[in-house]
């Protein structure tokens, strides 16, 4: 059976179902004589006669064992035509694509991309993982948001810079640009101490900042009701800032900061070395030119 070819599978389907080995030539654009060593190959490798041929004007007739041939084949035949339009729908953009991402990215960049590559390929399937961590798992992802580099064999492509402002309540700060100096002792609230956050409190602390953290939380909305209360200004870095839509709120007000905070980097990642989807591969380039867009309007 391991010499049993696609290509006979289809001829003996085709003579089935013509009656006449020269009908199913002509079906197949083949001669008459390459059906037949079809044929031949075949009956050799299931070791019998798959059809009884009386020769004449008469059909061909399958025999029992052609039969049982057949039934198989057919199957084989109808999944190797499914695994062809998969390959192709495949090659053209569909298929899975696994996205890592956090919190403010989920918020501004990924509808956008999201949004075009379904437009593109309405039937693709994406998958969206969202984590605040320091060791993100690349290897089990096509791709991720990430707010900074990270070790081991991963791919780093930087997709935009992105600055930190402070948000306070408003009247807390005049209007405009706000010392460092002026957030030493003052009440904060901060994200938890992981991702960029860490960076962020040591490059206050080496200008000899150090804001008194009354609140910790990873939650956007969260830390801005908490600003809104009155417990305390948050520096935040712009993204967030912006898909929470602070300017159009009345209760909050946004300052940039002087001298300004070294702002963190968005990065897209994936393991190095690997080979990526017609899909993957899009996502990447959408991902590129919605950072940019977003980067020339800060």
């Amino acid at each position: 059976m391991s010499h049993v070819e696609l290509r006979h599978l289809t001829t003996l389907a085709a003579v089935a179902d013509e009656g006449s080995f020269g009908r199913a030539a002509a079906r197949l654009g083949y001669t008459q004589s390459t059906v037949s060593q079809q044929i031949a190959a075949l009956e050799k490798a299931v070791g019998g006669a798959v059809f009884d041929r009386p020769g004449g004007p008469k059909p061909v007739r399958i025999t029992p064992l052609g039969a049982v041939v057949l039934a198989h084949g057919r199957d084989l035949l109808a999944k190797a035509q499914a695994m062809a339009a998969a390959l192709d729908r495949f090659k053209a953009g569909d298929g899975r694509v696994d996205i890592g991402t956090f919190q403010s990215v989920s918020n501004v960049i990924l509808p956008l991309v999201v949004r075009r590559l379904l437009d593109e390929h309405p039937g693709c399937d994406i998958r969206l993982f969202e984590e605040e961590t320091d060791r993100p798992q690349v290897r089990e992802l096509d791709l991720m948001f990430f707010d900074g580099r990270i070790e081991g064999e991963v791919e780093h492509l930087k997709l935009l810079d992105d600055p930190y402002l402070l948000v306070a309540r408003r009247g807390n700060f005049p209007d405009g640009p706000v010392r460092l100096a002026q957030l030493d002792g003052a009440p904060m609230v901060a994200y938890p101490p992981v991702c960029d956050q860490p960076r962020v409190e040591q490059a206050l602390a080496r200008r000899g900042v150090r804001p008194r953290i009354v609140f910790r939380t990873a939650g956007n909305e969260t830390v801005l009701s908490m600003v809104r209360a009155g417990m305390g200004s948050a520096v935040l870095p712009q993204l967030a800032v912006h898909s929470a839509d602070v300017g159009s709120d009345e209760s909050l007000s946004m300052h940039e900061l002087r001298p300004g905070l070294t702002p963190r980097e968005i990065f897209l990642l994936w393991q190095a070395d690997r080979t990526h989807s017609p899909l993957a591969a899009r996502a990447i380039e959408i991902a590129v030119d919605v950072a940019g867009k977003i980067a020339k309007r800060a």
